[in-house]
């Protein structure tokens, strides 16, 4: 069984930068696509990048497009999305997932996604 558990959260002044980490235990990514999602006040859970088990990212959300940058470790055990020049509107509960299928927009089609952290960007 499968278990994603994301760190890195917090606040951060406007302009700032953040690395936001997921851990994987009971799987490696080498066998699932991984994404990370994020969900801000009122607004249904929006993929932001996505990497393929296929070996293709899909572009990255246009709310974050150029800000983000989704990497791993050699290890293929965690998952890394950095994010910089943070806006006031890029606070919400940011989560990982996990699925042996292909990259999907929803993130309730995963077999796996963590509890999220929070973060916070305001001065």
């Amino acid at each position: 069984e499968g278990h994603l558990v994301e760190s890195g959260g917090g606040l951060v002044q406007p302009g700032g930068s953040l690395r936001l980490s997921c851990a994987a235990s009971g799987l490696t990514f080498v066998d699932y696509t991984m994404a990370w999602f994020r969900q801000v006040d009122g607004q249904e859970r929006e993929r932001l990048v996505c990497i393929s088990r296929y070996g293709l990212n899909t572009d990255q959300a246009d709310s974050m497009k150029g800000r983000i940058t989704i990497s791993t470790d050699k290890f293929k055990t965690t998952l890394y999305l950095a994010m910089n020049n943070l806006k006031p509107e890029d606070t919400g509960m940011y989560y990982c997932a996990a699925d042996r299928a292909d990259c999907d927009p929803d993130i309730r089609e995963y077999d796996y996604a963590g509890q999220g952290t929070q973060v916070t960007v305001s001065s």
